[in-house]
């Protein structure tokens, strides 16, 4: 059974970076269990506005107790379509003075066992931020090749080992399929010959399983190419990663540099290069000792905050 608490990383600094005008309107992209909401809110008058999303049905209904603020709305919904979902919101002017979004995945989704994103306790191998859509992790490991298996857990996870923790899925299936965390955790675990001191061996692996089932790398490269048609002039962009891949992500969109790859210099078609729509403010923020001991999630954490300049 999920449990609702949950303590949102970086908290003070992210809504800080938001710049809060308080009759201003606000996108609270990863609601969760509303942590941040809460705290935009907080900085808003009885003209601000709110407006949260989340894919997850758990989020709708905690997003539940906020409805009844006039300030407030939740649509339910993954963040790369919020370019859409802001327009038909906000039908004329649909444009917003800040976003924030925090990315991963929630302590309440990782304590709830039933989810599957947690190899610390055992439950159906599903993965899936939002369990109506898509395929679970179990039903992708069971019939994908190997190599497409070690190219996720390399890629995503980062994984050394990633052939040696796919030659074993492959093995292990054959016998019986792959339907529990624990199941694939103890996999892992005696497939990989080194552990890094104080990490779970299947740690890797089940990151890389969950941003491939829910296409996470791809929903934020939509997002950054798409939120700046809903930006207006000095709005904030705040972003709270937790991995490398998604930070590198935002970093370069956030310079004025694309991951896709570029032409060769000196084709008659490639486009001059555009300037940056964005000012960065600040370093990259993470989270202060004090923070790591009382919330250990917020350990990997980075926090990077731009402003719109059409």
């Amino acid at each position: 059974m999920e449990t609702s608490l949950h303590t949102p990383v970086l908290l003070a600094p992210a809504v800080r970076g938001l710049a809060i005008r308080p009759a201003g309107r606000y996108v609270d992209g990863t609601f969760g269990r509303g942590g941040h909401s809460r705290a935009i809110l907080d900085a808003l008058d009885p003209q601000g506005r709110l407006l949260a999303m989340d894919r997850d049905p758990a989020a709708a209904q905690a997003a539940a107790a906020l409805e009844q603020d006039p300030r407030f709305a939740f649509r339910q919904g993954c963040f790369s379509s919020m370019a859409d979902r802001v327009r038909q919101h906000w039908p004329g002017d649909g444009r917003v003075d800040g976003v924030l979004l925090d990315l991963g995945v929630s302590s309440p989704q990782l304590g709830a066992p039933e989810r599957g994103f947690s190899f610390q306790q055992d439950g159906p191998l599903d993965m899936r931020m939002d369990p109506g859509a898509g395929i679970p992790a179990s039903e992708w490991l069971n019939r994908a090749p190997e190599q497409a298996i070690a190219d996720v857990i390399y890629r995503y996870g980062e994984e050394r080992f990633s052939r040696r923790i796919a030659r074993a899925i492959v093995a292990a299936r054959q016998v019986e399929p792959l339907t529990r965390t624990r199941q694939l955790a103890e996999l892992v675990r005696r497939a990989v010959p080194r552990v890094e001191p104080g990490r779970h061996p299947a740690t890797r692996t089940f990151q890389a399983l969950r941003i491939h089932v829910n296409d996470e790398l791809a929903e934020l490269r939509t997002w950054l190419e798409t939120v700046p048609g809903i930006l207006r002039a000095s709005a904030r962009l705040v972003v709270i990663s937790f991995h490398s891949l998604e930070d590198r992500l935002v970093k370069r969109a956030f310079q004025g540099r694309s991951d896709r790859p570029r032409l060769p210099r000196g084709l008659p078609v490639a486009a001059e290069p555009r300037p940056a729509p964005f000012r960065i403010i600040g370093k990259a923020l993470r989270a202060d000792a004090d923070e790591c001991r009382r919330n250990p999630r917020a350990r990997s954490a980075v926090l990077r905050i731009a402003e719109y300049q059409p």
